[in-house]
């Protein structure tokens, strides 16, 4: 397999030719997607007993498949929580696979490990936490939150020495679709204080007293969050911190999308109480213009998420050995596996500063209160609610839910943009509306106006 011959060198080639391409472009093609049976028949068979060989199957992949795809770093890419990760965090991600390093254990990437470390360092000091706070980077928030709730769930039975009853969570109906998710990995239930809008520390007594008394008992996380995906709502997060305190539960923050805004002045104090959480996600592949895959799990403790996710094993003994002490990443979240994700964030701080970082947050929330104005101006649109973080939802007076639909797929597919619709509460129960996201910044406000423009009758 790693015989080098002519085939291979030309291959190789051709694939740094793309990606110097690929990361030099500011406004790549949106892409449109495929159906499996459409792209079977321009790609073919293209896993065969003899091979195909690398540069037809890298043909294929560039003149075909990668055409199917919608790239997230477009600047006119506002759907869901877009990214943009900067050309030295790409560059270094191909570094990063390239280097073969096994980020698991401090024995096998001490080197990449210290790399992510101080990226670590850096997140940490964002938030506020203590000394002696500290993280590892994950998949993604999904991966994050579900370490997390194991650690709580592991230093909860811990200190009331429980072992069998079924936990459970708090959050917001308004809080991530990865709650209930790792709430269903971990088979714990998950208790939805009923708010979209930002959580309060009283609301979430109110829902504490009116559990039946057994049920209060289960409860041993209060999950809050500091950036709705939705929304970019971030939850009273002093007050809550007060009364977990005051309960004696974990405090987790979930700010996989808004905790990147941490690093900007304008907004940093929405974010008070942050620094009292026992966990916080974070997910650099979102704000922090990281490759994905890159989340990140900041432990206001370590060690209570070592002595939860340490695992056994006799061919483990070895990374436990004095000649191979050091940091262990595998040792603080659910997985043993592990590439060094925090590696390219990394390089891209270390490349840029973080001066740089703060503007391109910045831009995101200018992008945001600019658009909320043009929408303003315009007699046909309303915003559904003041823009918050880079978050901008909005409607088209008179529309139906179909009709936004139709919308989304024809800008689309004119290659103008992907802006999908959501759904808000509005009181008598839920509208369809549409949502901008700004990540990138390179999106311009004349990108926002050719958008806006084809909401004109």
């Amino acid at each position: 397999m790693h015989t080098i011959d002519i085939d291979t060198v030309e291959m190789t080639l051709d694939v740094m030719k793309y990606a110097i391409s690929r990361i030099t472009t500011s406004a790549p093609d949106l892409g449109q997607p495929m159906r499996e049976s459409e792209l079977h028949a321009l790609a073919g068979e293209t896993i065969t007993p003899e091979g195909i060989g690398g540069e037809k199957a890298f043909q294929i992949f560039r003149d075909i498949l990668v055409k199917a795809t919608v790239p997230i770093d477009h600047p006119r890419h506002l759907a869901f929580v877009p990214a943009a990760p900067t050309r030295a965090a790409i560059l270094f991600d191909l570094i990063t696979s390239a280097s073969s390093i096994h980020g698991a254990y401090w024995m096998e990437g001490a080197g990449g490990i210290y790399c992510e470390n101080r990226a670590m360092d850096w997140l940490i000091s964002l938030t506020g936490m203590p000394e002696g706070a500290f993280g590892v980077f994950t998949s993604g928030g999904t991966a994050a939150n579900l370490s997390a709730m194991v650690t709580a769930r592991e230093a909860c039975r811990k200190k009331k020495n429980a072992t069998v009853e079924k936990g459970m969570i708090l959050t917001s109906s308004g809080a991530h679709s990865s709650i209930k998710a790792m709430a269903k990995v971990m088979d714990v239930d998950v208790h939805l204080v009923q708010t979209e809008d930002r959580m309060t520390g009283i609301q979430l007594q109110n829902a504490l007293q009116a559990l039946p008394s057994e049920t209060r008992k289960r409860v041993f996380a209060v999950v809050a969050t500091g950036g709705t995906t939705n929304a970019g709502i971030i939850d009273d997060l002093e007050g809550i911190a007060r009364i977990c305190q005051k309960e004696d539960l974990w405090f987790h923050v979930d700010a996989a999308y808004g905790g990147g805004a941490l690093v900007a002045d304008s907004v940093r104090h929405l974010f008070k109480g942050i620094e009292a959480a026992d966990s916080v996600t974070i997910d650099p592949h979102k704000w922090l213009f990281s490759p994905y895959d890159c989340g990140a799990i900041l432990y206001r403790d370590p060690e209570q998420a070592r002595e939860a996710h340490q695992q056994e094993g006799s061919y483990l003994d070895i990374f436990r050995d004095e000649g191979a002490k050091g940091f262990n990443p595998s040792d603080y979240q659910i997985q043993l596996t592990r590439r060094l994700r925090g590696m390219p964030l990394w390089f891209s701080l270390a490349t840029h500063g973080t001066d740089k970082y703060k503007w391109a947050v910045e831009r995101g929330i200018t992008l945001a209160r600019e658009s909320g104005e043009l929408i303003r101006q315009e007699s046909h649109l309303e915003l559904v609610r003041e823009p918050s973080l880079s978050c901008v939802l909005f409607r088209r007076k008179g529309w139906k839910p179909e009709e936004y639909t139709r919308w989304t797929y024809e800008n689309h597919k004119a290659g103008l943009a992907l802006v999908t619709p959501t759904k808000w509460s509005s009181g008598a129960g839920y509208e369809t509306v549409l949502r901008f996201c700004f990540i990138n910044p390179d999106t311009t406000q004349s990108d926002v106006r050719s958008i806006l423009d084809t909401l004109r009758d």
